[in-house]
Formats: C-alpha cells, sequence, structure tokens
C-alpha cells in the first residue's frame, strides 16, 4: 500500500477487510495519492498489525470522546509504540492517528470485528491500552471511561474483567478487590485462588506473538495483579 503501509510493522490481515478496513482506506487515501498495493506474508506480522490497527482505531475513538484532544494522550502512545519501532516507523503511524482523529468511528461495528478475529488475551491488553491512554492526562473523564465500557461490551469482555482492569487505572477503597474479581467479605482461601486465576489470565507469555512493546505492557497489568494481592494480605496480615 505504498509507504503509509509500511507503519503496522509487520503487516495487515483480517484488519483490511470490513469496517477497519474501511476506515484505514480512507485514511490511507487522504494521506498520500496514488496507493499501491503490497501483499504482507508473515503470519506474525499480520497478527501484530491487526492488533495495531486495532488499537490506533480504538483509541481514536477514545481520545475523541470528551471532545479534547490532549498533548499527553498523544505521547502516551507515541512512547508505546517507540519501545519497538524505529522513530520514523512511529512518526507514521502518528500521522494515521492524527487522520483517524477526524473520522466518525462506528465502535460497534469496529469492535464487533476485532471480536470475531482477536483471542480475548489480546483484546483484555487491548482494553489495558485504552485505558491507559484515558489517564494519561491525571484525569479519568467519565466519558472517556463510559466510551471504553462501551467498547468493552462490543468486544465481549466480561464484565468482572473489564472492571479489574478499571481498578488498576481508576483506583477506589476495593481496588485491590476489583482488580483479583472478588469481593471484601471474600474469605483468605479465595484472596488467594483468586489471585492465582488472575495471575494465569494476564500473564504476558500469552501476548508474546504481538512483540515486545505489547509483552512490556501486559507485565505492568501482570505486576498490578501482584501489587492487588500484596496489598489484601498486608490488610489481612497474611503470610
Amino acid at each position: 500500500m505504498g509507504k503509509y503501509a509500511k507503519w503496522i510493522g509487520g503487516g495487515l490481515g483480517w484488519a483490511f477487510g470490513g469496517p477497519i478496513g474501511g476506515i484505514l482506506g480512507f485514511v490511507f487515501g487522504s494521506m498520500v495519492d496514488g496507493i499501491q498495493r503490497v501483499d504482507y506474508q508473515s503470519s506474525k506480522g499480520t497478527q501484530i498489525g491487526d492488533f495495531t490497527a486495532s488499537l490506533l482505531v480504538l483509541t481514536a475513538a477514545v481520545m475523541k470522546a470528551d471532545e479534547k484532544v490532549v498533548k499527553s494522550e498523544l505521547d502516551y502512545v507515541k512512547r508505546f509504540f517507540l519501545q519497538q519501532f524505529p522513530e520514523e516507523v512511529v512518526q507514521e503511524k502518528m500521522l494515521v492517528l492524527r487522520e483517524l482523529l477526524k473520522q466518525t468511528i462506528r465502535v460497534d461495528e469496529v469492535s464487533h470485528q476485532i471480536r470475531q478475529y482477536m483471542n480475548y488475551s489480546d483484546r483484555l491488553q487491548l482494553l489495558h491500552f485504552l485505558f491507559g491512554v484515558a489517564v494519561s492526562d491525571a484525569q479519568a473523564h467519565p466519558k472517556e471511561i463510559s466510551m471504553i465500557e462501551v467498547i468493552s461490551g462490543h468486544l465481549g469482555i466480561n464484565y468482572p474483567d473489564f472492571e479489574s482492569i478499571k481498578a488498576m487505572f481508576v483506583k477506589d477503597s476495593h481496588s485491590a478487590y476489583k482488580i483479583l474479581e472478588i469481593q471484601p467479605e471474600s474469605s483468605d482461601d479465595d484472596v488467594k485462588k483468586a489471585y492465582r486465576r488472575m495471575a494465569m489470565k494476564y500473564h504476558p507469555d500469552k501476548v508474546t506473538h504481538l512483540g515486545e512493546d505489547v509483552q512490556k505492557a501486559a507485565k505492568e497489568k501482570f505486576q498490578e495483579v501482584s501489587n492487588a494481592y500484596e496489598q489484601i494480605k498486608k490488610e489481612r496480615g497474611l503470610v
């Protein structure tokens, strides 16, 4: 697809079809004339490409939700990509994001497409990233959080999983319990079982196919689970 097709960093598979393909095609068309088709054959590249395309489209929807885009949000996205891609590739991704911010995005259609082709662990990581964008300006705007909740529902994320990831970013007195998907009145044995269950669900090895940048973000999520468990243990005096 010419110069801007390479911003994905490996290729696009299913994301070039359906609603996402329509949005990206329009964006690329507005960025450069004379686009030429390029075939990508790497299965690993396609996985990374599809995840990146999904991430940028949904990121644009979240950033637009409160009707303003701030520098801290753009910087958050840029730092995420700089962990793996060269500067010039990241610049191309950011150009695509800026064009996406001008588009009307049907999050229901886009999310249903992602749900059809992306496994659950990858969708959880996508949700984690969207929350990171939402709070990158040191506040959780209700409209952005509401948009993420809508996206989460269309992605087929279980509500307890949504609440768990939300609690990693939007803190309250029961955040540790929400992260482990249990209640404050849960028994000590239930706390230990919940930790083992959540540690397995959020283990970084589940997203190794998406590259080092995504795996690093997954490790942060995994660490939040461990921190929540340690906090509850300390409060209860557990060994």
